[in-house]
């Protein structure tokens, strides 16, 4: 599970061009002051635009495996269900499943 890079305030002077190469690169970026986070830079880009800052948010932070998929769903203000479409939307898978768990689970079940 990555983290979002952390970048101080006094950071931005010297390694702003890190944090925009990052957030080209999709990777949103935590802005902190005194070591308290202060600003959230999610990236500005066709899933923002499409999804909204909300959503986007949570397509970000659920792919890193930040957050589950309900917590997910509820920063992005929808039902589980609906965030799933979300999902699918953007080509996210909703469930990680290695195939050998899934196989083993699928023989329990029957």
């Amino acid at each position: 599970m990555a983290l979002p890079a952390s970048f101080s305030v006094r950071d931005l002077r010297q390694r702003s061009g890190e944090l925009l190469r990052n957030a080209e690169n999709g990777q949103l970026a935590m802005i902190t002051k005194h070591g308290r986070p202060t600003i959230l830079a999610v990236p500005f880009d066709d899933r923002l635009l499409e999804a909204g800052v909300h959503r986007a948010l949570a397509l970000h932070l659920f792919e890193q495996g930040q957050l589950t998929l309900a917590q997910a769903a509820k920063v992005a203000s929808v039902s589980v269900e609906d965030f799933m479409q979300v999902l699918g939307e953007a080509g996210v898978t909703a469930v990680d499943y290695p195939p050998s768990e899934l196989e083993d689970d699928l023989r329990t079940a029957l």
